[in-house]
C-alpha cells in the first residue's frame, strides 16, 4: 500500500462521515461525531469519552454533553447505516443473525445493569445486555441493529428510570421482542433478508419463530435438546411428544457426514440426520425441518429447526445454520478495535448513541477491509485495517512521520499475514489428519455451498 492509497482512505472517511450530516441540526455538534469516530478508530488503549476527548484536545465535558445531552438524532444515524448497507451490499440470499452481547459494569447506576448472565465473564455477574442484528452478504458482515435490554425490574422502577433518563414509552420487552423490532427497522430501511439464524436462546421461543413466519422470513435457529415435539407420523397418531434428543429410540433417518465449510483452522465436518418435525410449544403445528448435528471430532451435538421447504437442500440449510460465527466476529472486532465495551456512560440516551456511533465506525472498517482485500488480494482483517486507518486518524503527523508510521504498520501486517498463511496450512494439515482418524474421507462426502443460493 502506498501513500496514494492512504490518502484515498482518508478521503473515504471524510466522505463517509458526510452521509450522517443531516442527523445533526448544528455544525459544531456534527463535528463531535468525527472526534468520536476518529477516537474509536485510533490507537487509544481506552476508547471511552475522556481519553477520546483529551487526545483530540476537546474538553471531556463537551464530548459527554454531545453523547448525552445535545440534540441530534441517533435513530436517524442507525437508519443511515442500514440505508448504506441496503444500497451498497444488497444480496438476494442475505442472512440476518440475531445475537446479544454483554458488558460487565460495576455499580447500579448504568441503565439496565443488574446481576444477570454475563457472557463476557462466563457467569452471573453485574452487567448490561444489548441485542444486535448482523447483516451477512457472503464475505461482508456488519451490525445493522442494536438496542439496550431493559430488565423487568428496571422497567418497573420509576426512580431508576428517571435517574437514567429512560423515556416513558420504553417498556420491558423480552429479547426476542427486541430482535423482531430490529428486523422490522432493518426491513423498513430497505434491507432485504432471505434467512434468519439465531442461537437456542431465541430458537426456543415459539413467539419468535412464529414472528419470523408472519414476516415471511426463512429461518434456521438452534433449539435446546429439551425441545419437545413429534415426527409427522407420531403427531398424526396422537402420540406423546418427545424431546428432540430422545425423538428416535431406535432406527430413524440415516446419518450423513457433510463438509460444512473451510476455516482458517481447516475444514469443518458434522454428521447430520434430518427429519420432519412438529413443535409441541406454541400454536404452529405445521411441519418443520429438524437437523441433529454431531461433531465427529468432539462429540458436541446441536439441534436446528428450520421452516425451509422440504425441497430445500440440507446443504443450504447447514450453510445458514453455521453462519452465526459472523456476529461473534463482529462483536470481537467492535470490542477490541473500536471500544464497543469501553463506554462509561450511564443514561439511556448516551448508551443508545454510543451503540449507534459504534455501528458507524464498524461499517467504515468493514467496508475499508473489503476494499483492501480487493486491491491487494491479501487476507486483510478488520484489526489490520484499523492499524492502517490509525495512521490517518492522527492529523498532527507531518508527511514524513506519516510515511514512517505507515511503513512500520505495513511491515507488521505483511509479517502477520505471512504467519497466518503458514498457520492455516498447519491447522488444515492437522484437521485433515483428525478427520481421517475419525474414518471420514473428506473427498467423498457432500459439501455445503459457501453461500446459499437464492431459493
Amino acid at each position: 500500500m502506498d501513500d496514494a492509497t492512504l490518502q484515498r482512505v482518508e478521503k473515504d472517511l471524510s466522505e463517509y462521515l458526510g452521509f450522517f450530516a443531516d442527523c445533526f441540526s448544528y455544525s459544531p455538534t456534527r463535528d463531535h461525531l468525527e472526534v468520536y469516530v476518529r477516537g474509536q478508530l485510533g490507537t487509544l488503549e481506552r476508547k471511552s469519552i475522556e481519553p477520546i476527548a483529551l487526545d483530540a484536545c476537546v474538553p471531556p465535558r463537551t464530548l459527554q454533553q454531545f453523547v448525552g445531552v445535545y440534540r441530534w438524532n441517533e435513530n436517524a444515524m442507525r437508519s443511515r447505516v442500514r440505508t448504506i448497507v441496503a444500497t451498497k451490499h444488497s444480496d438476494p440470499s442475505a442472512i440476518g443473525v440475531i445475537d446479544e452481547t454483554t458488558f460487565a459494569k460495576k455499580g447500579c447506576k448504568t441503565v439496565g445493569v443488574k446481576r444477570q448472565w454475563c457472557g463476557h465473564n462466563g457467569k452471573i455477574d453485574n452487567c448490561v445486555q444489548t441485542v444486535h442484528l448482523t447483516y451477512v452478504a457472503q464475505e461482508f458482515a456488519t451490525i445493522v441493529g442494536a438496542d439496550v435490554y431493559l430488565p423487568e425490574d428496571w422497567a418497573e422502577d420509576m426512580a431508576r428510570r428517571k435517574e437514567a433518563g429512560v423515556p416513558e414509552d420504553v417498556k420491558f420487552r423480552k429479547k426476542w421482542e427486541i430482535a423482531l423490532a430490529l428486523l422490522d427497522q432493518a426491513r423498513a430501511d430497505g434491507i432485504r433478508l432471505r434467512w434468519i439464524t439465531a442461537d437456542e436462546f431465541y430458537g426456543r421461543a415459539s413467539e419468535f419463530r412464529e414472528g419470523l413466519e408472519r414476516r415471511n422470513l426463512l429461518y434456521v435457529v438452534e433449539v435446546p435438546k429439551s425441545t419437545f415435539g413429534w415426527t409427522p407420523a407420531g403427531y398424526g397418531q396422537g402420540r406423546e411428544p418427545r424431546r428432540v434428543d430422545k425423538l428416535y429410540r431406535r432406527g430413524g433417518p440415516p446419518w450423513i457426514t457433510y463438509h460444512i465449510k473451510d476455516t482458517t483452522k481447516g475444514p469443518v465436518v458434522w454428521r447430520v440426520r434430518a427429519t420432519r418435525f412438529v413443535h409441541h410449544a406454541g400454536t404452529d403445528r405445521s411441519e418443520k425441518l429438524l437437523l441433529i448435528a454431531v461433531d465427529p471430532l468432539t462429540g458436541e451435538t446441536k439441534y436446528f429447526v428450520s421452516n425451509a421447504s422440504a425441497e430445500t437442500p440440507i446443504e443450504t440449510v447447514l450453510t445458514v445454520a453455521f453462519t452465526r460465527w459472523r456476529v461473534e466476529r463482529n462483536f470481537e472486532d467492535s470490542k477490541q478495535e473500536i471500544g464497543l465495551d469501553h463506554f462509561e456512560v450511564r443514561t439511556y440516551t448516551a448508551l443508545q448513541r454510543h451503540l449507534a456511533i459504534s455501528m458507524v465506525s464498524l461499517l467504515f472498517l468493514v467496508e475499508t477491509t473489503s476494499k483492501l482485500k480487493a486491491t491487494t488480494s491479501e487476507g486483510w482483517t478488520v484489526s489490520q485495517t484499523r492499524l492502517i486507518v490509525d495512521t490517518l486518524v492522527d492529523q498532527e503527523l507531518l508527511p514524513e512521520q506519516r510515511a514512517r508510521r505507515l511503513g512500520r504498520n505495513l511491515f507488521k501486517i505483511a509479517y502477520w499475514q505471512r504467519r497466518a498463511r503458514v498457520a492455516e496450512k498447519c491447522h488444515r494439515k492437522r484437521r485433515l489428519r483428525d478427520i481421517a482418524r475419525a474414518g471420514i474421507d473428506i473427498a467423498t462426502i457432500p459439501a455445503c455451498p459457501s453461500w446459499p443460493s437464492d431459493p
